[in-house]
């Protein structure tokens, strides 16, 4: 009877969660993060607002509990696209394009989830999530820079690959906050970001051919 019941609970848990999910996605997506209330997202999930907080303390948690699934989804698109480029640079490039696109979408959503995860709470379960994700994407990329390594017979240095890889979620990051602060206007944020991530793959494989790179052997 014990695990009966404990089944029951976390299945009634799951569709409440999943419930406060959707409603949240719908009214940002709707209206944007600034205008909705948890109120609002309470009465659409058909929750009490004490049920609601005991799945996101705030507004911002319920924006990082949806976002982290664009973001999952985003990664996941990013991974198939880069599976069908020869060249590395576009590969890398086809990894991070998809979170950028669903930035251009609700940029004043991507904006407060960006700053959700740079300065959000170190308890929060949500970020921990988002910041997983991101973990996720700079090791796809620097798995795709080793790769290249390897394949031209360079040295395949994991540390390396990691500092470019995060040199390109940076630059992408700098892209999305674009959106909102409207630096370098009149110059395509896609075409400058593509360049900047040619010129960080460009610099890896330079750098990882240097004479330094060989000094160890």
């Amino acid at each position: 009877m014990i695990s009966v019941h404990e089944g029951r609970r976390d299945r009634n848990m799951r569709e409440k969660r999943e419930r406060i999910a959707a409603a949240a996605a719908q009214l940002f997506e709707e209206r944007g993060f600034l205008a909705v209330t948890t109120q609002e997202i309470s009465e659409r999930a058909d929750v009490a607002a004490g049920t609601l907080f005991r799945y996101a303390a705030s507004k911002s948690e319920l924006l990082l509990m949806v976002y982290n699934e664009e973001f999952r989804r985003a990664v996941a698109a990013g991974r198939e696209r880069a599976a069908v480029s020869d060249d590395v640079a576009d590969a890398v490039t086809r990894l991070v394009l998809p979170v950028v696109e669903r930035a251009v979408e609700r940029p004043e959503n991507s904006a407060v989830y960006q700053r959700e995860l740079l300065f959000g709470a170190a308890t929060d379960v949500h970020r921990s999530v988002g910041l997983a994700l991101i973990a996720e994407l700079e090791a796809a990329i620097a798995d795709r820079l080793t790769a290249e390594a390897a394949a031209r017979g360079l040295p395949a240095d994991e540390d390396r690959a990691r500092l470019a890889s995060g040199s390109v979620f940076a630059v992408t990051h700098l892209a999305i906050a674009r959106l909102s602060t409207g630096a370098h206007p009149g110059h395509d944020m896609t075409e400058d970001l593509r360049a900047q991530i040619t010129q960080i793959v460009t610099g890896f494989l330079t750098w990882t051919n240097g004479p330094d790179a060989h000094a160890a052997e």
